[in-house]
């Protein structure tokens, strides 16, 4: 992960169906509009996450904006980070 100088963030995200996006699974994370990054924005996230709760729950997370050896840059939260489930 290239970007060691890249602050932690605090994020409001949301789980959302996509279906053939070349990524692991259907159900993915991304920011909710308004938060200071693209909702076009890949976010690595615990499947957990994606699993456990409905699609388009609504989480509290915090994450580091990286990249991995020269790609596109992503946010990533690791899956032991706690987060928040704020709306399911």
């Amino acid at each position: 992960m290239g970007m060691p100088n890249e602050p932690y963030y605090t994020l409001i995200v949301e789980s959302y169906y996509e279906s053939g996006s070349g990524l692991h699974g259907d159900v993915h994370v991304r920011c909710v509009k308004g938060q200071q990054f693209a909702q076009s924005l890949r976010i690595r996230s615990p499947k957990e996450m994606r699993r456990k709760y409905p699609v388009g729950t609504r989480f509290r997370i915090y994450a580091k904006l990286t990249d991995k050896e020269g790609g596109s840059p992503f946010l990533h939260t690791h899956h032991s980070w706690p987060y928040d489930v704020l709306t399911s």
